[in-house]
């Protein structure tokens, strides 16, 4: 998966299987486990319209949003932040978060959490049902 010629490493969205567990397609990309980052992880988030990323929060973490292609509305403790093409977010630790897919086409977004929990499992904790509770999460940790 990653190809690391040196002290850099690099990873392609295809290689990478997306967890559907809080719906959408969720790539944890840069992490602990695929390039040995010690900081934080980035991923990729891809939604079709009306799809959504189930809320949550992460309890060590702040997140990083940047919405590439779309029109997201993201909502922080319950408020809706729009957030269109071009435009980044910041979310501190802690707060719930969920994105939603406000327009009509496919919504892509690339995050970055950091800095990373004490464990893997600590470092995102649920607020909402999930739609495939029983696929896998995005792997972070090694």
């Amino acid at each position: 998966m990653a190809d690391s010629g040196g002290s850099a490493a690099r990873v392609a969205l295809v290689d990478v299987v997306a967890s559907r567990r809080q719906g959408g397609r969720v790539r944890a990309l840069l992490t602990p486990g695929s390039v040995g980052a010690v900081s934080g992880f980035m991923g990729h988030i891809e939604l079709g319209p009306g799809e959504v990323v189930t809320e949550h929060y992460h309890p060590f973490s702040d997140k990083f949003l940047y919405v590439v292609e779309g029109s997201a509305v993201v909502r922080v403790n319950g408020e809706a932040v729009a957030v269109e093409s071009d435009e980044a977010l910041f979310i501190t630790r802690g707060q719930r978060n969920r994105i939603e897919n406000s327009g009509d086409g496919v919504l892509r977004a690339v995050f970055h959490v950091a800095p990373l929990a004490p464990r893997p499992e600590l470092g995102h904790v649920d607020t909402e049902p999930v739609p495939e509770p029983g696929c896998v999460p995005p792997r972070v940790g090694g």
